[in-house]
């Protein structure tokens, strides 16, 4: 069983070097770095507010021209504009919430082991102790049967005979 210790202490070691995986650890060379440096600018709903204000700067425009221009400005202007930077917020809330979680399960997993190797040190002890105590009964037993064997056997006692009493 020392082996399976080992190991078990091995990964704790690599998981504490390692830590859990995050969303930041996606991030690979420049141009990861560049689009989240983009992403961070145009994921704010500051930047969504700014669009709002440059898509209605052509809103009256839009409406100059009738229902069709309108709703192509809704649909090409104000929605792509607002609703991109919106939609990146959201999703970075969803990525902070997922890292939240994988933190905490990272967290519980470290705590499982750690009480998993508790256990099987628990374990280890109770056998240790559980053939120390059947060591010793058998011993205890053994000694007995050796005392037994070295006394004499008691003679056999004739069986008293009555005395027929008078009556």
């Amino acid at each position: 069983m020392p082996t399976v210790q080992r190991t078990a202490d091995k990964r704790l070691k690599e998981r504490e070097a390692m830590g859990p995986h995050l969303i930041k650890h996606e991030l690979e060379g420049l141009n990861g770095k560049i689009a989240v440096l983009i992403t961070n600018a145009v994921g704010t709903m500051w930047c969504a507010y700014a669009f709002a204000i440059l898509a209605l700067i052509s809103l009256p425009q839009a409406i100059a021209g009738g229902v069709a221009p309108l709703i192509a400005w809704i649909a090409q202007t104000f929605l792509q504009l607002v609703l991109l930077s919106v939609i990146m917020v959201g999703q970075k809330v969803a990525a902070a919430a997922s890292d939240k979680q994988a933190l905490q399960t990272y967290k519980d997993a470290e705590a499982l082991l750690k009480i998993q190797d508790e256990v099987h040190r628990l374990i280890e002890v109770n056998n240790q102790l559980t053939e120390e105590i059947h060591r010793t009964v058998t011993a205890g037993r053994a000694a007995a049967a050796a005392m037994t064997e070295a006394k004499p056997a008691p003679a056999a006692r004739k069986p008293a005979t009555r005395k027929a009493s008078p009556k």
